[in-house]
């Protein structure tokens, strides 16, 4: 192929239409000003998006414009460029044609780009158009740390030897074996934020060590090594943790800081004495990739309404629940950031602290110093505050004291472990909290799970099982009236068919009749009233609306269902 001709970006999307020469001059002086590259400032600033850029060079140097999101990259080919490169200069190899290679590249003008790009792959290449965007992200999927990951696991294995090491009494040189475990680790790190894990197994098992990602709330196998590495893995988190090296008897439980790939990561993490060795699960949060604004929760529009007018109340009580690991924390803090303006003091009690908001005062339970979360509370109510968030009502003392607080001119926002919104009054009146106090003080009540959404990249029409139809009408849901999606599997979606997840909700908000309800003895009367209050807008109402959008399978919304019928 002709080397790509040289093309102003700028005057390119004017001659096209796509933005005006106001539009160009404004990014123009942005860029002078910030350094960043002009395509960055007008995407930006909304003037235009990734694909129309890359759409109106295709069109103006007369090559292909892929998008990558239903591409099924080839690893074998995609790795003929090594990482460094790919980034670098913001390309990827795609596939072999007619003796050339087919190479993405997100600036096919780059000429410098191109011609070290031929130079490295010794081959002729013939380029098309990708957006950054999504090159970047088939980077991260194309060049997996798996293989370097297992390597590293056996060079520490050889490295250790036959002979077994007590790693708790090397108290006095610690850094002997390091070198090979901290590159394992960072490596390993580096994966998994790479493809999205929110936690990582490091299990040993007899013979052997398992290391698993969860991913989109299911765990998929990394890698399996040697398990005589186990203790040094095991006694180097430690040490980033400040946990006790010599005790491998009891659980222990710590967090650390790490810088990942430029963004920063807190880890939790916690040990458990197995038959085989300790047992580690680290859970991931990103402090840069977390917040998500209320409206791109999943929310039905009506709900999403209610609720933002509850979050703006000057008191009662807000309850989110739901099983571990199903967002809670997630909604509570997108209904924060939502309210966190300069004339409202916001603080939070938490365990541990997951997202960092600016302006909002953040307190960190510590129970082995007696920092628990009824004594934070408690001196939390004489900092002056209009919004509390407390990060789980453990007990009854720490939900008395928000309820009072509740009644008392602040607006409470906190967590419970609950299978649906209506039976979540009931789990406070059985932690020992008057009747008439929950009854005056919850404004609402969310429950809510995560489904897997669809990938996007490999959704295909699903012919529905026999077990699934027999579902569906019991759900009153005529099964010849729909057409279901599932995924087939991709590099998308490392083959499961699944890419993402989306919440799925419903909300009780506490009216008059249900207030009544509620101080009334009989709880069978409330949960009458409530049932009614909820028809048609239930947890599984609301994933079977997904499922008729095509966002998720009938799977997923079985495995809610079961979930919430326990």
């Amino acid at each position: 192929m002709a080397r790509p001709e040289k093309v102003r970006m700028g005057d390119l999307l004017v001659q096209q239409k796509l933005i005006s020469q106001e539009q160009l001059q404004f990014a123009l002086d942005q860029q002078k000003r910030s350094g960043r590259k002009l395509g960055r400032v007008l995407v930006d600033n909304a003037f235009v998006t990734e694909e129309q850029i890359s759409e109106a060079l295709a069109k103006q140097l007369n090559i292909p414009y892929i998008n990558l999101k239903y591409y099924n990259i080839n690893l074998e080919l995609v790795r003929q460029l090594p990482e460094n490169q790919a980034r670098r200069f913001r390309s990827i190899v795609l596939e072999e044609r007619n003796g050339m290679l087919l190479v993405g590249m997100a600036d096919p003008t780059d000429l410098f780009g191109f011609d070290e790009v031929t130079r490295i792959l010794k081959r002729d290449i013939d380029v098309a158009v990708v957006t950054e965007g999504q090159l970047l992200e088939s980077i991260d999927r194309g060049y997996r740390r798996t293989e370097e990951i297992s390597g590293l696991a056996r060079e520490l294995s050889e490295e250790l030897g036959d002979s077994y090491i007590d790693f708790g009494s090397m108290t006095d040189n610690v850094g002997v074996e390091e070198a090979p475990v901290v590159k394992l680790l960072q490596t390993m790190f580096d994966d998994a934020t790479q493809i999205r894990a929110s936690d990582v197994h490091i299990e040993p098992q007899e013979g052997k060590l398992m290391i698993r990602f969860r991913i989109d709330g299911a765990l998929h196998l990394q890698t399996e090594a040697d398990n005589k590495i186990a203790p040094a893995l095991v006694l180097r988190l430690k040490l980033m943790s400040g946990l006790d090296i010599s005790e491998k008897r009891l659980p222990q439980d710590g967090r650390f800081h790490v810088r990942v790939r430029e963004q920063g990561v807190d880890v939790r993490i916690a040990t458990c004495p197995t038959q085989y060795g300790e047992a580690v699960v680290m859970r991931l949060l990103r402090q840069d990739g977390g917040m998500v604004g209320l409206d791109k929760l999943g929310m039905p529009a009506e709900m999403l309404k209610r609720f933002r007018e509850i979050i703006r109340r000057s008191n009662g009580m807000i309850l989110v629940t739901g099983p571990t690991g199903s967002g809670k924390t997630t909604t509570l803090y997108s209904a924060l950031s939502e309210i966190n303006t300069i004339d409202q003091k916001i603080i939070t009690v938490e365990d541990p602290v997951e997202y960092r908001l600016p302006g909002i005062n953040q307190v960190q339970v510590n129970e082995k110093i007696g920092l628990t979360f009824s004594s934070v509370l408690r001196s939390a109510l004489r900092q002056d505050p209009d919004v509390i968030l407390v990060g789980e009502m453990r007990d009854a003392e720490t939900a008395q004291i928000g309820l009072r607080a509740a009644m008392t001119g602040h607006l409470v926002l906190s967590t419970l472990h609950t299978r649906d919104a209506a039976g979540t009054l009931f789990r406070l009146v059985d932690m020992g909290t008057p009747r008439f106090m929950v009854a005056s003080s919850v404004q609402a009540v969310i429950a809510q799970r995560l489904i897997r959404r669809i990938c996007e990249s490999c959704a295909e029409p699903h012919q529905l099982s026999a077990q699934e139809e027999e579902w569906l009408k019991a759900e009153n849901v005529d099964p010849a009236q729909l057409s279901t999606v599932h995924g087939r599997g991709c590099s998308h979606c490392n083959g499961t068919g699944y890419h993402g997840r989306i919440g799925v909700y419903e909300m009780l908000e506490m009216g008059r009749e249900l207030v009544e309800a509620a101080a009334h003895d009989s709880t069978t009367h409330f949960m009458q009233v409530a049932r009614k209050h909820m028809q048609g807008k239930t947890l599984i109402d609301n994933a079977l609306n997904q499922m008729r959008l095509g966002h998720t399978t009938v799977n997923e919304v079985m495995r809610i269902s079961n979930q919430t019928e326990d």
